[in-house]
């Protein structure tokens, strides 16, 4: 049995699936306000997204360095990735297609 490659620096691979589609649609419409994140999580998922659920997950994007969050007003956050992220998510998109042939079964 082979073993696992335990070396990699794919910090996506510790993520939830809910938090690696926070960042692909960050990539997608960032910089953003929370409420345009959810939205279009919402559309992806074809169901509400609460924000118990959304923003416990940013901050959690935040604290591991993925995320940048910054003030667009007074009342408005805005999330954005960093250069890390797109680096994690460029090395995740690499790691998918080594593996998905595109149907070819």
């Amino acid at each position: 049995m082979a073993q696992a490659d335990t070396t990699t620096d794919d910090p996506t691979s510790e993520l939830s699936g809910f938090k690696r589609d926070l960042l692909f649609v960050i990539a997608d419409v960032g910089p953003a306000k929370g409420l345009k994140i959810k939205d279009e999580m919402e559309a992806y998922y074809a169901s509400e997204v609460n924000h118990g659920r959304l923003y416990p997950n940013l901050d959690a994007l935040v604290e591991s360095g993925l995320v940048s969050k910054g003030q667009r007003d007074r009342r408005t956050n805005e999330y954005e990735l960093t250069v890390r992220a797109r680096q994690v998510l460029e090395t995740r998109r690499e790691w998918e297609a080594e593996r998905f042939d595109g149907g070819d079964a």
